[in-house]
């Protein structure tokens, strides 16, 4: 049982090396293309003829930026796709495609929520009773910040559904939809519901975190160390 145990764990964090692997690639390209693009750094070293605004090196120093930005901003998803495609047993160009699917869905459950109990409007206006910082845009949905916590969620559960159902076979009339499209179909109705759960949730969770940082911050030098 411990083996099992700790060979699930290993295979968990094999799965995170992928999306991982990106991260210092986008770390430079943000780097690089922030530090020289910045007004002040270009007006100190006297570099405005180089790298100032309407120069080639300063667009494409714009292009690393926003590339490196992208990859960060988008860092959920990644991690679903990574985890999905690390922990499938087979198929997993079907778990990748079905952990995506299963992210949107969850998210787009959420912003319906937020709709339904006006936490935001049509025109994407945050009502000024929700809590600073906790609503985000995913993929051009706003959605609750559950950040890369949820997708790993995605991840870790589409994985599961589909090593469960990937061999599935249906009745006759409906065996068109068995197998491995029945995948993404299953991942498409559980992250419905999980995303109607997470609305109820996370808040919990996200008042939690900020009453910590409160605490944190209220503590002083002993709140620091704790930090």
């Amino acid at each position: 049982m411990k083996d099992k145990i700790f060979g699930v764990l290993q295979r968990v964090g094999r799965s995170f090396m992928l999306p991982i692997a990106i991260l210092p690639v986008a770390g430079l390209l943000l780097g690089i293309g922030s530090s020289f693009t910045n007004a002040t750094t270009i007006e100190t070293y006297h570099l405005t003829g180089i790298l100032g605004e309407g120069t080639i090196a300063h667009a494409l120093l714009m292009i690393m930026s926003r590339v490196g930005s992208t990859v960060f901003d988008n860092l959920p998803l990644l991690f679903a796709i990574g985890v999905a495609i690390g922990m499938a047993k087979k198929e997993k160009e079907v778990a990748a495609l079905s952990s995506v699917i299963a992210y949107l869905v969850m998210h787009t459950s959420i912003y319906a929520l937020l709709l339904l109990h006006g936490e935001i409007a049509e025109d994407g206006q945050i009502a000024d009773f929700v809590l600073e910082g906790s609503i985000t845009s995913v993929c051009g949905i706003p959605s609750l910040q559950i950040g890369v916590f949820g997708g790993i969620i995605v991840g870790l559960g589409v994985a599961a559904l589909h090593n469960k159902f990937y061999k599935i076979e249906l009745p006759q009339v409906l065996a068109f939809f068995g197998g491995t499209r029945f995948v993404p179909i299953v991942s498409s109705i559980v992250y419905l519901v999980v995303g109607i759960a997470m609305f109820y949730i996370w808040p919990v969770v996200q008042n939690g975190i900020a009453a910590l940082g409160a605490l944190v911050l209220a503590s002083g030098y002993a709140g620091t160390f704790i930090y």
